[in-house]
């Protein structure tokens, strides 16, 4: 066969789309996108993850960065959260029996905070009405009503006792420690030095009677105090009528609204009977209190802390969190200062995304969770229990536990949607047995889609939309199939197109900027290839070094003539936001021996394990075909020449095998040609990555020292479909000045290469055969050596008994018992 029949067309390298096949003048005709494109399996992933209302069936949505995974996600919930009832509000408030733990009620949409502001009325009415109770006159009537007869009784008792007390000569007197008795003389108090002087029995007399009168003293003042202390029931009892007379009503009218909420009416229950307890509160209408400090209009522990709230016909919450850390998304209990310390409240308990999305969907990146501390143990605790409890971290890690708040937890009702990388879902999945169980569902998306007329119809509606809402330029026809080229250069397949909408979407800003530039109002071809052309201008900076040292020669390239044992392999530098090809040069040297092939590489400790891998199937390759009838009697050593650090992959292993057979073959390599292309053990050539960049970047060192019309590149017949080379190339080739071949196996490459026919190893005039017959000539040189080889003499030092006499032969040993037959199946 001729070098000619591998040689490929023109147009088999860019297959490009027909602008009159997308039906359009702009893409301003185009209606807005609905839902994704070319994401079906993910979509209806989404979609079943969404309605499925049993525990667990959370979603990770997992694919590449830019394949559209948030905007599906986030599109597809708040479709799904349109169809679903608005959320109950949820609010704390204060627990009157157990002030550490407040309490969660639950009310329908958008009426805690209408809860919240009838309690504030509430409490601001009570300030109002309760001095106006307690001021007026019918209050003060009772009061003296309710104190007047025991005010009477208790004179009466006192009356009595000091009418008792002066028929003995005494008189009571009423001092700060008490009554006490005073003797009398005539009507007059005796006092001491009087009472000195008068005869010893008139002393004991007096001392005996004071004796009799205080126990009747005694059971006077525990009368008095009785009644003092049925004068203050009776004065509490009338406050605490009065003052619920004054907010009763008022209790009673928001109890009437809220009777359908057992809780809420509990609550109400319990902050009337703390108002009237704290009557004394509000029995001022000042703004200062007795010690100056300013008095709360409304009380904190009568507050209503709305945790969250919705409208009423608003759907289900979306919650897109993207600051996923411990707080943010199970919320906190703040602290403020007061006098040096810290304190709390209810009001101070603040919602995290949780709360804000429960009834609904929370959206979450996976690695930023994962990145958080203690939030991923966080959201698995609260999905396993599906009820959202917040407390402090320092609450679960302090050795001396503290006083602190308890709020009652929050029953949980949502959907997560993690998004992330596939390494990251396996990882969970393996490494974290609850993680299977709490997500479910796994929604994977694609790097490509078909490239059919549907497809490339979707892909114009997309850029239309993009454009409209990010207010970009219009695209023309031309232009929108000049980027429908570049979805399927990135896809690396003329029959896909990339789903990594964030690279054409940077292409569509890009382009509008140049068109902008331009004063266009429209995005034409030409803007497209300014914005493509920049862009790789920004980036090569580094793939200009790399020629620059080609083209002065530091770099070891040729580009013409041939040479024997050398071809050039060709190398992906891959530096994320930019690929390039750089042609290396891989030399082989071949000797008689026993260490087969020898990869440099690895002996340096430069070469990756599958470009190891890669050798290792050479040396089954060359066992397979030149090997079955005799060993090999081969040394081959293989390097990549002005090569400074490590070499993965296998697309450069048939170039190796090429290196090496020349060597074998003495039969010199057209160095205008490079090679790429991996190899299994039977000489077929594998497709491989990067074609694009690696025969670009050959074209590139070829155009620097000179096109002869004899360069190009060798790849596997398997990666003509995924050629959509720059139109440079296609028209160097288009002249003759550049070729691109095909090949499917060894055989038609090494014929390409050496313009020498592969044939078979019984043919003398070909490469098989050139190579079997100088392995032969290895192999004879190798028996030779050994022929040649003196034999080995045993010297015996003085004073031995001579040299050791021969071992007797091993008796053989005896056949090993065979095993019995084996039983037949029945």
């Amino acid at each position: 066969m001729s070098i000619h029949d591998f040689e490929l067309k023109p147009d088999h390298l860019r297959d490009c789309c027909d602008p009159g096949s997308l039906g359009f003048e702009t893409t301003a005709d185009l209606p807005e996108l609905e839902g994704n494109v070319g994401q079906g399996r993910a979509m209806a992933a989404i979609g079943f993850g969404l309605d499925m209302a049993m525990k667990g069936y959370n979603i990770f949505a997992a694919g590449p960065t830019g394949t559209g995974r948030n905007f599906a996600v986030l599109s597809q919930a708040r479709a799904a959260a349109a169809r679903q009832p608005t959320p109950d509000d949820w609010c704390y408030v204060y627990n009157f029996p157990d002030p550490t733990r407040p309490i969660a009620l639950r009310l329908p949409p958008g009426m805690g905070r209408e809860f919240a502001k009838d309690v504030e009325e509430l409490i601001a009415t009570c300030r109002q009405e309760m001095p106006r109770a307690f001021e007026s006159e019918t209050y003060e009537d009772r009061k003296e009503k309710e104190t007047g007869d025991v005010q009477a009784e208790r004179t009466r008792i006192l009356q009595e006792l000091d009418q008792e007390a002066r028929s003995e000569g005494f008189m009571i007197q009423a001092t700060p420690m008490g009554l006490v008795t005073v003797p009398l003389a005539e009507g007059k108090p005796i006092s001491r030095e009087q009472f000195e002087q008068l005869p010893e029995e008139k002393r004991t007399e007096i001392n005996e009677k004071m004796e009799q009168l205080r126990g009747r003293v005694q059971e006077a003042l525990g009368q008095a105090r009785q009644l003092e202390k049925e004068t203050r029931r009776r004065l509490e009892d009338l406050d605490r009528e009065v003052a619920m007379a004054a907010v009763g009503d008022r209790f009673r009218e928001v109890k009437e609204k809220y009777q359908d909420y057992p809780l809420v009416t509990r609550h109400l229950d319990s902050m009337s009977e703390d108002v009237v307890a704290h009557r004394a509160d509000f029995r001022s209408s000042e703004a200062f209190d007795s010690d100056g400090r300013p008095v709360e209009r409304v009380p904190s522990r009568y507050r209503v802390n709305v945790l969250v709230t919705r409208e009423g016909d608003g759907g289900a919450a979306v919650v897109a969190e993207n600051s996923p850390t411990y707080y943010n998304l199970l919320g906190r209990l703040e602290y403020r200062p007061v006098a040096g310390g810290a304190v709390t409240d209810h009001m101070l308990i603040k919602p995290g995304a949780v709360h804000r999305a429960n009834g609904g969907y929370l959206v979450l990146q996976a690695m930023e969770v994962l990145l958080a501390p203690f939030a991923w143990d966080a959201l698995k605790r609260t999905l396993r229990s599906q009820e959202a409890t917040i407390e402090n971290i320092g609450e679960q890690w302090t050795p001396v536990p503290a006083a602190t708040l308890r709020p009652e937890p929050i029953p949980l009702d949502v959907k997560v949607i993690m998004i992330g990388s596939p390494l990251i879902y396996f990882l969970l999945y393996h490494y974290d047995e609850e993680f299977g169980k709490l997500f479910k569902v796994r929604a994977e998306f694609d790097v490509d889609m078909d490239a059919d007329e549907e497809a490339c119809q979707s892909y114009s509606v997309f850029m239309a939309t993009y454009c409209r809402r990010h207010e970009l330029r219009p695209l023309s026809r031309d232009a929108a199939a000049r980027v429908i080229d570049y979805g399927k250069r990135l896809a690396e397949d003329t029959g896909k197109l990339s789903t990594r909408f964030a690279q054409v979407a940077d292409l569509l800003a890009e382009a509008s900027f140049w068109a902008g530039q331009g004063e266009a109002s429209v995005i034409e071809t030409d803007h497209i290839e300014k914005a493509l052309e920049q862009k790789e201008y920004r980036a090569e900076r580094l793939e200009e070094r790399v020629y620059e040292l080609i083209e002065r020669g530091d770099l070891l390239v040729d580009v013409a003539g041939a040479k024997t044992g050398q071809v050039n392999g060709l190398a992906l530098m891959d530096l994320g936001d930019h690929a390039f090809g750089r042609p290396s040069r891989i030399t082989a040297q071949v000797s008689p021996g026993r260490a087969g092939v020898v990869n440099i590489e690895r002996e340096a400790r430069l070469s990756g394990q599958i470009h190891q891998k890669a050798v290792m199937i050479l040396s089954g390759y060359l066992t397979g075909t030149y090997g079955v009838e005799a060993p090999l009697s081969l040394s081959a050593s293989i390097a990549f020449e002005q090569s400074y650090g490590p070499v993965e992959g296998d697309s450069a292993s048939s170039a190796e095998l090429y290196a090496i057979l020349s060597g074998l073959a003495r039969a010199p390599i057209c160095q205008g040609i490079a090679v790429t292309g991996s190899v299994d053990q039977h000489g077929n050539v594998q497709v491989i990555g990067g074609a694009n960049h690696k025969i670009e970047g050959f074209y590139a060192a070829c155009k620097l020292k000179g096109l002869t019309g004899e360069q190009g590149v060798l790849i596997p017949r398997q990666n003509v479909k995924s050629l959509m080379l720059k139109p440079e190339v296609v028209t160097a080739v288009e002249e003759g000045k550049f070729h691109v071949w095909a090949v499917s196996n060894v055989d038609e490459g090494i014929g390409v290469l050496t313009g020498v026919p592969a044939g078979s190893p019984d043919e003398p005039d070909t490469i098989h055969g050139r190579v079997k017959t100088r392995l032969k000539e290895f192999s004879e040189a190798l028996r030779g050596a050994r022929d040649e080889r003196p034999p080995t003499v045993i010297e015996v030092p003085p004073g031995a008994s001579g040299p050791r006499p021969p071992r007797p032969p091993t008796p053989p040993r005896e056949p090993p018992t065979p095993p019995p037959p084996p039983i037949p199946p029945p």
